[in-house]
């Protein structure tokens, strides 16, 4: 027997006998009767449909009186029909398209929600045509030869933005035959899916209504497994059309697996069926019958072991072996198989839950807006899914939802808190076996006024509050002077159950008015009328605290007294018990609704004085005073006085003005202008409190004139007359930098920096003087910081006859072994500037220096550069006269027709436009002064992409496996091997694949290859410039065969990690510079790792501040905090671990940076070579 293919989602779970010839149903709507069923002999019970299509008299009611309505989209509808099995039948919804901008979307359901469009096919046809004449949509559904299960209700759809529009009509098939097709087995595993044969399938077994249907014998089927099995793969297809086979791939998958088994069984005699059905709660019976009896027989469920036990029960009878399960849930859903020795056989239960029935009906439900209702139904399980609907719509309970639901065993609520009108619909609930509905009807209760609203008047100000009481706790409106009122933080509307209150605080004019109160959903009314009154006030809120207003004379004052009253007060002005009129006068008084006004036309400072209003109404008086004060403008100053005069800037002083106006001076504006100009610029703009000022950024060598201007709180007065013309004129400051460039046995070049001053009156030149040592004492100057000399003016000697402009010259004609003094002055229209001094006495003697040779730091390891890359290094160098420079590579004077070499005073450069791998070398150099020679070594490695490897082997191949090894490559570019990249390729495609990439070994084995392929490897070599050009390519190539073999993992030896420490790069001898610290790198290794201590002339360096020490992957370096000439010495680190010692030295020489002439032997670094020093690279 085949094995049947495991139940999926949506698929019929387990194969049904041929339904019986449905009864008619009444009228009335009632459920036909049900013949008990028969249980076969495997165990299980009858099969049943289902079916939710059928509605009750009561809803198709409500159908004909909701299609009878009004329809918004609809121009025709579809009606209902009947067909017989086997016709086709179509149905026609016609929209009106005269106000639509877009064609409307149109569904249509079979049922509550089985979508139809999924099932379009070869028995469902939608179509949809559009007439431009008459601009109607006409939307078809035709059913091509009908079943019995395709009855029921219907429903169509059409949606366009806002509007919607639904109609329901029913579908009766008749039979029309006695008879009914027999039921497949494996129709149980069939699908709809679009694309096949069986697309469009109206399966609506999952809807219907349980009936029980009488079993017919069954037909002798042909096995289709035996089909399959014995088919060419050609046919596959062939055979899936003809038997009406949907889910053929997973057919295929069970067929492969039961390959594996030998067509005929030697165990069992029958085998178990391929599938069984059962409903929840009942019984299902197992059973094979063996070859041979004394086969032991084992029982499983999806891989594990059945125990005897009450649910499960075994029988033996002969040959036969049964297994009983009872009570039957969900949870025995699933895969069986039993064993007898080394076969089995195996089905599959399908456990199908029965149908929950409404045992207690909805009932009509009358209640008053408010209260709590709840409609209750009860079911025949516990804990059933059932759903509720409001006029035919679904009730989703939810966080924000007005209805809860509540179930107490099979008893099931609905839930409204706080009932309104809107509730008042027909509710229904349904479940897979029936439904109810009934009606509830909400209503309002009778209102009655407990407590009405009363008229209030109020002063302005205060608070006002409408307060009414009435029988029920329902919302309402206030309205004022027919006019909805607004909530605001002043005015507020408060509803605390029956009692409803209106909040006005600070009551203003206009919220006089009538004021309405209506409750909600009732025609009833509640007025009061509100007053409010105001007594006179006069408002001087935007006066000073003194009432004091202040006018300028011969400016007009109107000044505006906001005043409020009501009814509106009058107002009376008055001056020393004198009336002020209204008129055309020149002080008048003029009077508002909402102000009163005091007018002055041109103010006097005899208009000085005390003002008083009254005011007056009916509901009181009010008096106030109000100070004006007539103030002008202060007389100018008189011409300032400069005392002092600098390069660009100047003293001035003055006095203050005779008369102030009125007003205190606030304070001076300063302007000054060009003598020769008549525009006038400020200086200041905040105000100068002082009578002095000192102007600045003004232009040497030009003539300027002053200002001052008075400041009082009325304004600006006039100007003072202007200064005596002056003119800012100095002197540039000293020069900078002076120091010595060379010395000859007669000559002493000096150089030095321009001025940092110079002014706007330029720079003409430079006088550089001399003097000779023995004539002067030397003293300390505070001014410059340096040494300075006390001569008389005659004993300096000018080097230059006339001004020089350079900042370079050449005192010649001296004698040799002689020591001067030097200093240089800066000369312009004002005069010399100070001398800049030379520190110390210079000596007139030519001085050697021996060569140096500063190897920059990158330098000092080795030097890699790529073929074809440019190289060019700079090596600095020092040494007086002028040295002489000698290049070798290994050896070997260098070819300047393959390599440039550029030499200057200070540097040396060699430079390779294209670099070649025949360029790696050793290059020393060498630099001589007279008999003092210094030579230093660089190491320059040009490195390139490798070769391929020489030689690859396939090892072993072993299942999916294949083992490699090669050799490394003959050319390895001059770089050390860092990796290996193995590629694979199918011989059928010969694409190529990377498998690993950076790997280090050169054997390997490559894993997870596809069984049946065979397999070319390829390796590229990999360093620091790439992969190779080339890959080396196995000659043979490695089939992985099908049937596995077995593999011995080798034996490999623990590989021991343990070194003894090793210094893989050595520390360097090193020059440091005095107060700038320096540090000592060198880089060790082993296993276990070392221990690194410092030490300095063999005294190990322990907590020492002056010294840091870090460890960082093996690197260990030495920093010395700002060293001293005493930090000089042999510095020595040495690496300790249980395999051995190892020590590496170095020396360390201070050098300190000074000028003047040190001890012999010593550089001699002169002012201005000390910062270029200090960037080279040591």
């Amino acid at each position: 027997m085949p094995e049947p293919t495991k139940k999926e989602e949506n698929e019929v779970p387990a194969p049904a006998p041929p339904p019986e010839e449905p009864s008619k149903e009444k009228e009335a709507g009632t459920t036909p009767a049900k013949e008990p069923s028969k249980e076969k002999e495997a165990g299980t019970t009858p099969a049943k449909e289902w079916s939710l299509g059928e509605s009750p008299v009561g809803e198709e009611q409500d159908k004909q009186n909701a299609n009878s309505q009004l329809s918004i989209l609809f121009v025709e509808k579809p009606q209902g029909g009947t067909v017989k099995v086997g016709e086709n039948i179509t149905f026609i919804a016609k929209v009106k398209a005269e106000d639509l901008l877009r064609k409307p979307t149109v569904k249509w359901f079979k049922g509550k929600w089985m979508d139809l469009a999924s099932k379009a096919g070869k028995h469902l046809q939608l179509k949809e045509t559009f007439e431009r004449h008459s601009r109607v949509y006409t939307f078809e559904m035709q059913i091509i030869k009908a079943k019995e299960n395709y009855a029921g209700n219907y429903r169509c759809e059409v949606t366009y933005k806002d509007k919607f529009d639904s109609c329901s009509f029913d579908l009766e098939v008749h039979e029309s035959t006695g008879t009914t097709p027999n039921i497949d087995i494996r129709s149980a595993f069939k699908r709809s899916g679009e694309g096949q044969d069986d697309a469009g399938e109206l399966d609506f077994s999952g809807l219907l209504k349980r009936r029980e249907v009488k079993q017919q014998e069954e037909e002798p089927e042909v096995d289709v497994w035996e089909l399959l099995k014995n088919a060419k793969p050609s046919e596959y297809e062939k055979i899936a059309f003809q038997y009406g086979i949907t889910d053929l791939r997973g057919m295929l998958k069970r067929l492969k697996r039961m390959r594996r088994v030998e067509k005929k069984s030697a165990a069992f005699a029958k085998i178990l069926d391929p599938a069984y059905q059962v409903d929840k709660g009942g019984r299902v019976r197992f059973m094979v019958e063996l070859a041979d009896p004394k086969l032991e027989v084992k029982w499983y469920k999806n891989g594990q072991e059945i125990r005897p036990s009450t649910k499960y029960i075994f029988e033996h009878k002969g040959c036969q072996r049964i297994l009983f399960i009872n009570n039957c849930q969900m949870t025995d859903d699933s895969e069986y198989y039993v064993t007898a020795g080394d076969e089995k056989c195996s089905t599959e239960l399908f456990v199908r839950e029965p149908p929950i029935m409404v045992t207690k009906q909805l009932e009509d439900t009358t209640a008053y807006c408010g209260e709590r209702v709840e409609l209750e139904c009860e079911v025949s399980e516990d804990d059933a899914n059932v759903k509720w609907f409001k006029n035919g719509e679904e009730i989703i309970p939810g966080p924000k939802s007005r209805y809860r639901i509540r179930v107490e065993g099979k008893k099931h609520f609905l839930i409204i808190e706080g009932a309104t009108k809107a509730d008042s619909a027909e509710y229904s609930v349904m479940t897979t076996g029936g439904q109810s509905s009934a009606k509830l009807t909400v209503d309002l209760k009778p209102l009655k006024i407990l407590t009405p609203l009363t008229d209030q008047t109020v002063n302005l100000g205060k608070e006002i509050c409408l307060k009414c009481e009435i029988s029920e706790n329902i919302t309402g409106k206030w309205t004022k002077n027919g006019l909805p009122v607004q909530e605001s933080d002043r005015l507020k509307v408060v509803h605390k159950g029956r009692i409803h209150k209106l909040v006005i605080a600070n009551a203003l004019i206009e919220d006089e008015g009538d004021y309405v109160f209506a409750p909600d959903a009732y025609n009833v009314t509640l007025p009061a009328k509100v007053r409010v009154i105001d007594p006179p006030k006069i408002i001087l809120d935007g006066l000073d605290a003194d009432n004091t207003v202040t006018v300028i004379a011969g400016n007009k004052l109107r000044l505006e007294i906001p005043i409020s009253g009501e009814p509106p007060p009058k107002a009376i002005w008055s001056r020393a018990d004198k009336a002020i009129m209204e008129g055309s006068g020149r002080i008048r008084a003029e009077s508002y609704p909402d102000s009163s006004t005091l007018v002055i036309d041109v103010a006097e400072r005899d208009d000085s004085g005390v003002y008083h209003i009254n005011l007056k109404n009916e509901a009181g008086e009010a008096h106030a005073s109000i100070k004006i004060k007539v103030v002008d403008l202060p007389d100018p100053p008189v011409a300032p006085t400069v005392t002092e005069v600098g390069d660009d800037w100047c003293i001035m002083k003055w006095e203050p003005p005779a008369y102030d106006g009125g007003s205190p001076i606030l304070g001076y504006f300063i302007e000054r202008k060009k003598k020769q100009s008549s525009r006038w610029m400020r200086l200041n703009f905040d105000l100068c409190k002082e009578t002095t000022f000192e102007p600045k950024k003004m232009i040497e060598g030009v003539a300027y004139e002053v200002r001052i201007f008075a400041v009082n709180a009325i304004g600006i007065s006039k100007p003072s007359m202007p200064s005596r013309p002056f003119v800012p004129l100095a002197v540039t400051s000293p020069p900078t930098l002076l120091a010595v460039d060379s010395v000859t046995d007669t000559t002493v070049t000096m150089k030095w920096r321009p001025p940092d001053q110079i002014g706007a009156a330029g720079l003409d030149g430079y006088v550089l003087e001399y003097c000779f040592e023995g004539c002067t004492s030397a003293k300390q100057s505070d001014e410059n910081g340096e040494a300075a000399y006390d001569l008389p003016a005659d004993n300096w000697l000018p080097a230059n006859k006339d001004l020089i402009d350079k900042t370079k010259f050449t005192i010649t004609d001296l004698p040799t072994d002689s020591k001067i003094f030097v200093r240089v002055k800066a000369i312009n229209a004002a005069g010399a500037s100070e001398p800049k001094y030379y520190s110390q006495p210079i000596l007139v003697k030519e001085i050697i220096e021996p060569p140096k040779i500063r190897i920059p730091r990158h330098l000092k390891q080795t030097y890699i550069r790529r073929v074809g890359e440019a190289v060019n290094l700079v090596i600095p160098f020092q040494g007086k006269p002028r040295p002489e420079l000698t290049w070798k590579k290994d050896g070997v004077e260098i070819d300047k027709n393959q390599i440039n070499i550029r030499n200057s005073e200070t540097d040396t450069i060699i430079f390779i436009r294209k670099a070649e791998r025949s360029h790696s070398g050793k290059y020393d150099l060498q630099v001589k002064v007279d008999k003092f020679v210094e030579t230093a070594s660089i190491d320059i490695q040009i490195v390139d992409r490798p070769g391929p490897p020489q030689s690859v082997k396939i090892e072993d191949v072993w299942g999916e496996n294949v083992a490699l090894t090669w050799t490394p490559p003959k050319d390895d570019g001059n770089a050390a091997i860092t990796g290996y990249t193995i590629q694979k390729a199918d011989k059928k495609s010969m694409e190529w694949f990377t498998v690993i990439e950076h790997y280090h070994r050169t054997n390997a084995t490559i894993t997870e290859l596809v069984i049946g392929n065979e397999y070319y490897f390829r390796v590229f070599s990999e360093n620091m410039c790439g992969l190779s050009e080339d890959a080396t390519m196995t000659k043979e190539s490695a089939v992985i065969a099908k049937d596995g073999k077995i593999y011995k993992n080798p034996v490999y030896e623990d590989f021991d990690f343990s070194e003894a420490p090793m210094f893989t790069q050595p520390l360097v001898n090193t020059y440091a510079i005095a107060g700038y610290n320096a540090t000592l790198n060198c880089s060790v290794r082993g296993n276990p790792k070392p221990k690194i201590t410092w030490m300095k002339n063999k005294v190990a360096i322990v907590d020492d501040p002056r010294y840091r020490m870090f460890s960082n992957q093996g690197v260990c370096t030495l920093e010395i905090r700002k060293p001293s000439p005493y930090d000089g010495g042999t510095y020595c680190c040495k690496a300790v671990n249980d395999l051995g010692t190892v020590e590496i030295e170095c020396k360390l020489e201070v050098k300190v940076i000074y000028q003047g002439v040190d001890t012999p032997g010593q550089p001699v670094f002169l002012e201005g070579q000390q910062q270029s020093l200090h960037n080279k690279d040591f």
